[in-house]
C-alpha cells in the first residue's frame, strides 16, 4: 500500500467516525479498522493535514504559561519544526529501530521530537520529568536506549546512569550534551530513508507500577497513532476543537489526549504550565482560550470540584475522565455547575480507549459505558473461562483491536499470560447490564473479601466521596479475626474539616447509612494517599501497610469506638 493509499484508508476510518459521532450503534457495527502494511504517522497523515489549506492557520499546539507568556504554532510550522529536529537527529546517528529516552515537560520541543522520531521510525520511550537517576537507569537499561533528550535542568540527574547514549539538551547550554536549538539550522524538508512498516516498534512504556515492578508495554507504528481513532470518538473531538488535556508527559494519557487523538481529528493541542494547580486559574484560562474539549484524570476533577465551577461562564462542551473511574459524585457535581455530563472512558498503557460513554448516547451513573467502535468486549469467569456478567474485562483477541499493543518487550511469559486463550486480559473486573453497560468492579489485585463477600473497593469509595469532608479516598481489606478482612478507607479531607474523631464517626455513620452492612466501612485513618508519579492511588501499598501493621496503628478509627454506631 503506497503513503496516499494509507492516507486515503486512514481518511476514511476518521471521517467515518466523526459523520456518526453521536450515533453509537451504527459506527460499532459497520466501523472498520484501517490496517495499512506500511504506515507513518507523521509523514502519511500529519503532513499531510499540514499542507491542507484549510489547516494553514489552524493552531496544531498552544502552550500557555503561568506567567501569561504564550507559545502557539500552526500545522505547517509544526510540521516543518520536526522536519528541522528529524534531520538533525539523523545528522547526530538517530536511525530506524534505535530506541530514544524523551524526557521533557509541556514545552513545544516535546511535540516537535515526537513526529521527528516518527519520522526517522525510532522508538520513543516517553519519560517523567519527576524520575529518579534509579528510575533513569533502569530505562536506560531495561530500554536498552541509544539516544536521550531531556531539559537541561535534568541533565545531573544522569551523571552516574552509565551507557552509550547520545546525550542532546533542550534549554541552557550543558557541558558534555549536545544544544537542542542546533536543529534549527537544519533544511526544513525531510526526505525518509525508507518506507516504514506498520508492525515496526515506535513506543515503548514503561507502566506506572502501581501494584508491581513497571512493565515494558510496546506499541507499534499503527497500534497507538491508528488506535487512537476510538479515543477521538470518545471525547467526539471535531476539527477546530480546542481540547485540554491535564496530564503530564511520559504517561500514555499524554499521548492519548495531547498528541493523537486531537491531531488525528485537526484539532489543538492546549497546554496550561503552572507549578501548582488552581482551579481557578485553571478555568480562567479555559474561559479566555474558549477551551471546547476537556479531559482531566479523577484527581483533578476531585480537586475542581472544591472550587466553584461556576466562575466557568462558557464551559467546554465536551468533557471527559480516565486514568480510574469517575465517582458518580463528581459527575453529578460538574453536571449542576456547568450542564454538561463527564464521560468516563476506560483504556489502559497498553491500548487506546476500549469503553466508553461517547457523545449522545445516555450515562448510566457508575458505568464506564460500552465498547468502542473496533473493540469486542468480553468479561471473563477467572476460574472457569467462561464468559460471564462479572469477570475479568477481556478484548477478544479472534477480532484483534489495532489500538493494542504488540506485547510486552522482552518478556515473553508476561506477553503469553496477557494474551492467553484467545483472550487480552486486562486486569481489571467489571460487570455488564442487559444493554451493555460496562460498570467497574476493580482491580483483580484490589477486589477482597469479608466475610466470604467480594468486595470493589470503588463502590464504596463512590459512597465515601459523597460525604462532604471526603476529598480522596482508597479502601483496602484491613485483617480482623472474626472476618479474615474487613473494609478499611484511607481519606484525605477536603479544606475546612479536621482529623478528629467526630468526623470520623460522621463518615462512618454516613456508610452505615449508605450501604449493606456487609460492605460497611469498619475502620478509618485519615492520612495523605500514597501515589505513582502518574498520580494513580497505588493501594498495594496501603494493603501492604494493613499487612504489616503490628497492632493497631496509631490515629485509626474503628466502628466498635463509637457506641453511637452499634445496632
Amino acid at each position: 500500500m503506497s503513503a496516499s493509499e494509507a492516507y486515503r484508508t486512514f481518511r476514511e476510518a476518521r471521517d467515518y467516525l466523526q459523520a456518526h459521532r453521536e450515533d453509537y450503534e451504527t459506527a460499532y457495527r459497520d466501523f472498520t479498522w484501517p490496517r495499512p502494511a506500511e504506515f507513518n504517522w507523521a509523514l502519511d497523515w500529519f503532513d499531510v493535514v499540514a499542507a491542507d489549506p484549510a489547516n494553514q492557520d489552524r493552531y496544531a499546539l498552544w502552550i500557555v504559561e503561568e506567567d501569561g507568556i504564550e507559545n502557539r504554532w500552526t500545522y505547517p510550522e509544526m510540521a516543518r519544526r520536526s522536519n528541522q529536529v528529524a534531520n538533525w537527529l539523523r545528522s547526530l546517528g538517530v536511525a530506524s529501530g534505535d530506541r530514544l529516552i524523551l524526557m521533557l515537560g509541556n514545552q513545544g520541543e516535546l511535540w516537535q521530537t515526537i513526529l521527528a522520531a516518527i519520522k526517522l521510525g525510532a522508538v520513543i520511550i516517553p519519560a517523567s520529568t519527576l524520575l529518579g537517576p534509579a528510575d533513569l537507569t533502569d530505562r536506560v537499561e531495561r530500554g536498552a536506549a541509544k539516544h536521550v533528550v531531556i531539559r537541561s535542568v535534568d541533565a545531573h540527574k544522569f551523571e552516574n546512569v552509565e551507557g552509550d547514549y547520545t546525550r542532546i539538551a533542550v534549554g541552557e547550554p550543558v557541558e558534555g550534551w549536545r544544544s537542542f536549538v542546533d536543529a534549527y539550522e537544519e533544511a526544513d524538508t525531510f526526505t525518509p530513508d525508507g518506507p516504514t512498516a506498520a508492525e515496526d516498534p515506535l513506543l515503548l512504556y514503561f507502566t506506572s507500577g502501581t501494584t508491581a515492578k513497571p512493565k515494558l508495554v510496546q506499541h507499534t507504528q499503527v497500534s497507538y497513532p491508528v488506535g487512537h481513532l476510538s479515543t477521538m470518538y470518545w471525547i467526539g473531538l471535531e476539527p477546530g476543537d480546542v481540547h485540554l488535556n491535564i496530564s503530564s508527559p511520559g504517561w500514555a494519557k499524554h499521548a492519548w489526549s495531547n498528541v493523537f487523538a486531537p491531531w488525528n481529528a485537526e484539532a489543538t493541542v492546549f497546554l496550561y504550565n503552572y507549578a501548582r494547580f488552581d482551579a481557578v486559574s485553571l478555568m480562567a484560562q479555559m474561559e479566555r482560550c474558549g477551551i471546547t474539549s476537556f479531559c482531566a484524570p479523577p484527581t483533578v476533577w476531585r480537586m475542581l470540584i472544591q472550587a466553584d465551577l461556576t466562575v466557568l461562564k462558557t464551559p467546554p462542551s465536551k468533557v471527559v475522565g480516565a486514568g480510574e473511574p469517575l465517582n458518580p459524585e463528581v459527575i453529578d457535581q460538574v453536571e449542576k455547575a456547568w450542564g454538561v455530563t463527564i464521560r468516563d472512558g476506560f483504556g489502559q498503557t497498553e491500548s487506546s480507549v476500549q469503553i466508553a460513554n461517547t457523545p449522545g448516547q445516555d450515562v448510566v451513573p457508575g458505568s464506564m459505558g460500552r465498547p468502542l467502535p473496533g473493540f469486542t468486549v468480553a468479561l471473563v469467569d477467572p476460574v472457569t473461562g467462561e464468559r460471564a456478567q462479572e469477570g475479568e474485562i477481556c478484548l477478544d483477541l479472534a477480532k484483534r483491536p489495532v489500538g493494542l499493543m504488540a506485547g510486552y518487550a522482552d518478556d515473553e511469559e508476561r506477553s503469553a499470560a496477557a494474551f492467553a486463550n484467545g483472550f487480552y486480559h486486562t486486569g481489571d473486573v467489571g460487570s455488564i447490564d442487559e444493554r451493555g453497560y460496562i460498570t467497574y468492579v476493580g482491580r483483580t489485585d484490589d477486589v477482597f473479601k469479608a466475610s466470604d463477600y467480594r468486595i470493589s473497593p470503588f463502590e464504596l469509595e463512590s459512597v465515601l466521596l459523597e460525604h462532604e469532608a471526603v476529598a480522596e479516598a482508597a479502601v483496602v481489606p484491613a485483617p480482623d479475626p472474626i472476618r479474615l478482612a474487613v473494609p478499611k478507607a484511607y481519606v484525605v479531607l477536603a479544606n475546612g474539616h479536621a482529623p478528629t474523631a467526630d468526623t470520623a464517626v460522621s463518615i462512618l455513620a454516613f456508610c452505615r447509612e449508605h450501604l449493606a452492612p456487609y460492605k460497611r466501612i469498619r475502620r478509618l485513618e485519615f492520612t495523605e494517599l500514597p501515589k505513582t508519579i502518574s498520580g494513580k492511588i497505588r493501594r498495594v501499598e496501603l494493603r501492604g501497610r494493613e499487612n504489616e501493621a503490628d497492632g493497631r496503628p496509631a490515629g485509626e478509627f474503628r466502628e466498635e469506638d463509637f457506641p453511637q454506631l452499634k445496632g
